[in-house]
C-alpha cells in the first residue's frame, strides 16, 4: 500500500490530535518482500501491533494458532454489532473462520478490512461511441458483436494482464460459474466431475471463440497487468478486465479517461448467474502478543469509521469497506461497489482446486488463445494432471 502512504500518515496525525495516541505507519513493497518480513517478524515474536497477512487462509490460521492474531468477534458484536454491520460482510469473510472450518481455528472474525475490491470489465465510452455502440454489452453475444464493430473502425477490443495466471483464472472461473453453476465447479475440484465434461468444454471454447473473432489484443497471454493498465488508460483498447484498484491507477495515468464498469457479460443461454471475484482489499489484524491490543483495536475501529473511510476513498480511489461511505464515493467506484452483491472469492469457497491443476488449466487457456491447442485437447490435459495428482486410496 505504498501508494497510500501520504494519506495514512495524515490520518495518523489526525488520530494523535484527537486522542493523544501516536501511530507509526510503515509500508513496504513489493508484496512478496513484505510477506517475508511479516513471517520473519512472527517467528521472532517481533510483529507490530497492527499488520497484514498477505496469504491464504491456511497461512493465516498458523498465525492465529500461534496467538499472533486477536479474535475481534466481541469487539465487532458490541453495541448491537454496530462495527460489524457497518462493514461489507464479504470483506469480513476474508479473515472470518466459521464453525466447523477445516483449519481447526476457533470460529470468529480475525481481521478488519480497510477497503474492498472486485474484478470487472471496464469500457471506454469514447471508443465505444466512435464505433457506433450506444451502450455497453449486457450479454457475451453482444460483447462479441461490439468487438466486431470496434475492429471495423480500427479499435482493439479487449486487453487484460493475462500474463499473470491468477487474472486469467479469475476470468475463466467467472464463466464456469455462469455456465455450470458453483456446485458443479466445486464438484470438479472434488473429482466428481471431469474437466472433459461438456460444460468445461463450453468454458474453454469461449476463449477459442474470442480468439477467432479477433477480440484479444496481441500479446495478451504474456502481458503483465501494469502494461495492460497502460493500454487501457492510454486509450489503445476499448475493453479491459481489471480490479477496482485500477481507478487509482487510471487516475494517475490519464485523469481525463472517461470509462464505465460492467460485470463480464454473461452467456445468454447459460442457466446460472455469473459470479465475479470480490473480497477484502487490504485487511489488518491485531497482534495477540501486543501490550497495546486495546489501543490497536480502537485505532482500527476509528480507521474504518465513515469519515475516515471517505478520506481514504477520495484520496486513494479505492472502494471503502464501510458501507456508510458509499454515498460519497466517485461514480465509477460506485459502479464497482454494485458488483459486491454478486461477488465470490477463493478465500471463502468450501474448497479450492489443486494449484498444479489450476496452473495447467490457465496455461491451457493461454495455449487456446494463441492457437496452439483446442479446447478438447486442453480439457484432456487438465484432467490428466488432475488424475495424476489426486490422492491415491
Amino acid at each position: 500500500m505504498t501508494d497510500r502512504n501520504d494519506t495514512l500518515q495524515k490520518l495518523a496525525q489526525e488520530y494523535k490530535q484527537e486522542t493523544g495516541i501516536e501511530v507509526e505507519v510503515q509500508l513496504f513493497a513489493p508484496s512478496d518482500a513484505y510477506s517475508q518480513k511479516i513471517i520473519a517478524a512472527g517467528q521472532a515474536d517481533a510483529l507490530p501491533e497492527i499488520y497484514g497477512v498477505l496469504d491464504k487462509k491456511s497461512i493465516v490460521s498458523f498465525f492465529i494458532k500461534a496467538g499472533l492474531v486477536v479474535d475481534l468477534t466481541a469487539d465487532m458484536e458490541a453495541d448491537n454489532a454496530r462495527w460489524q454491520n457497518s462493514l461489507f460482510d464479504k470483506a469480513l469473510a476474508d479473515k472470518r473462520f466459521d464453525p466447523g472450518n477445516s483449519y481447526d481455528v476457533k470460529p470468529g472474525i480475525y481481521g478488519v478490512p480497510i477497503d474492498v475490491t472486485n474484478l470487472q470489465m471496464l469500457y471506454n465510452k469514447k471508443l465505444l461511441s466512435k464505433a457506433g455502440i450506444a451502450a455497453p454489452p449486457k450479454t457475451y453475444e453482444e460483447f462479441i458483436k461490439d468487438a466486431q464493430m470496434l475492429k471495423r473502425v480500427g479499435i482493439t477490443p479487449f486487453v487484460s494482464g493475462w500474463g499473470e495466471l491468477w487474472m486469467l483464472d479469475c476470468f475463466a472461473s467467472n464463466y464456469a460459474f455462469n455456465i455450470m453453476g458453483q456446485d458443479k465447479v466445486f464438484d470438479t475440484f472434488r473429482g466428481k466431475v471431469k474437466y472433459t465434461d461438456p460444460d468445461w468444454i463450453k468454458v474453454f471454447s469461449l476463449f477459442a471463440d474470442m480468439r477467432d473473432k479477433g477480440v484479444f489484443m496481441d500479446g495478451i497471454v504474456t502481458k503483465g497487468n501494469k502494461y495492460a493498465e497502460q493500454d487501457f488508460a492510454l486509450e489503445r483498447v476499448a475493453f479491459a478486465f481489471n480490479g477496482s484498484w485500477c481507478v487509482n491507477v487510471y487516475h494517475d495515468m490519464n485523469p481525463n479517461l472517461d470509462y464505465g464498469v460492467i460485470p463480464p457479460p454473461p452467456v445468454s443461454t447459460a442457466a446460472y448467474p455469473l459470479k465475479i471475484w470480490g473480497s477484502a482489499g487490504s485487511t489488518f489484524v491485531v497482534n495477540g502478543h501486543s501490550p497495546n491490543e486495546d489501543k490497536a483495536v480502537a485505532f482500527l475501529k476509528w480507521l474504518t469509521s465513515r469519515d475516515q473511510q471517505v478520506i481514504l476513498s477520495e484520496e486513494t480511489h479505492n472502494l471503502p469497506s464501510n458501507k456508510e461511505a458509499l454515498a460519497v464515493i466517485s461514480p465509477v467506484l460506485g459502479e464497482f461497489a454494485k458488483g459486491m452483491d454478486q461477488s465470490t472469492h477463493p478465500n471463502v469457497w468450501p474448497l479450492n482446486e489443486d494449484p498444479l491443476v489450476s496452473e495447467a488449466l490457465d496455461r491451457g487457456i493461454q495455449a487456446i488463445i494463441i492457437g496452439e491447442k483446442t479446447p478438447e485437447q486442453v480439457a484432456l490435459e487438465v484432467q490428466k494432471v488432475k488424475d495424476d495428482h489426486e490422492p491415491k486410496t
